[in-house]
């Protein structure tokens, strides 16, 4: 056996590059990590006019990573709130790399409470690998912001839609989709930690990557028949960075279709809704033979 797997492998590092398949969960996960693809900032420069950003947490300071503010949809006022990655090496570096501090967290629940206020609809766009890990987040409290909007999130009072454009990284992108309804980007992710650092663990190499991004289970169509997402949009053929224009166009339809569905519903209906959902996620079931 060691003999023919010795055979096979050398076989294997004679066959170009370019001949290996690459898994599929793989090749969505590149693309999602595309540096054109369109960034949650993209989608609220095409789609909400009239944007007004919203500065602070009123306890610590002003997060460059999360941005919110209100804004208009389709003649609407809405609250939009989405994390910011930056397109330039500099203004990655400002941003975190679009991993929210916890006082991110706090500015953009404070946002949404004054949504709440008002009873505008909040929409949140995530691409996000994780919350920021660092050790001046963590002594601010990042667990507890994280958790604060999970509780607050699932008793707001108006409708609420959250949207994964490209990476959707554990409680860094929870803490914004505790939502009515959750949408995910076709080739977007969606999953409680990176391959990488999936890899690093289960095997104790980084370089397994692939292997893991298939274990996990976490592009959108495996998300969605979880229960973890309720619609996934299609993208342009090939990717959203070959169109953003008609990829912006179909994340507006669904956004109107979705918006009009929650708005039919009476409000205590809508949050025992959110309340079930939540509630009941990600439930399977296997029998043993």
């Amino acid at each position: 056996m060691i003999e023919m797997a010795e055979h096979e492998s050398s076989k294997l590092a004679h066959v170009p590059e370019a001949a290996i398949k690459v898994p599929e969960a793989w090749r969505r996960t590149e693309l999602a990590r595309h540096p054109e693809r369109p960034y949650p900032m993209d989608f609220i420069a095409a789609l909400f006019p009239d944007f007004s950003e919203i500065h602070g947490d009123r306890a610590f300071g002003d997060d460059a990573a999360m941005t919110c503010g209100m804004a208009r949809f389709h003649g609407r006022a809405v609250m939009v709130v989405a994390n910011l990655k930056g397109r330039t090496l500099k203004e990655r570096v400002a941003r975190k790399f679009g991993s929210p501090d916890p006082e991110g967290y706090r500015k953009a629940l404070r946002a949404m409470k004054i949504a709440e206020k008002f009873g505008h609809p909040v929409f949140s766009f995530l691409d996000v690998a994780g919350a920021n890990p660092g050790i001046g987040a963590e002594e601010r409290g990042q667990g507890e912001a994280i958790a604060r909007n999970l509780l607050e999130m699932s008793r707001l009072r108006v409708p609420t839609i959250a949207t994964i454009t490209g990476e959707g990284g554990s409680g860094g992108a929870l803490a914004l989709a505790v939502a009515d309804r959750v949408l995910m980007l076709e080739n977007a992710i969606y999953s409680v930690i990176s391959p990488e650092g999936c890899a690093s663990i289960m095997w104790k190499d980084a370089s397994k990557k692939q292997q893991a991004a298939g274990a996990l289970k976490y592009t959108a169509y495996s998300v969605r028949d979880l229960g973890c997402v309720d619609d996934v949009l299609a993208e342009p053929t090939g990717g959203s960075h070959l169109n953003p224009a008609l990829a912006m166009s179909l994340v507006d339809e669904r956004l109107r279709f979705h918006l009009a569905e929650l708005d039919a519903k009476p409000l205590d209906q809508l949050l025992e809704e959110r309340f079930q959902k939540f509630r009941n996620i990600a439930q399977f079931y296997t029998s043993a033979k």
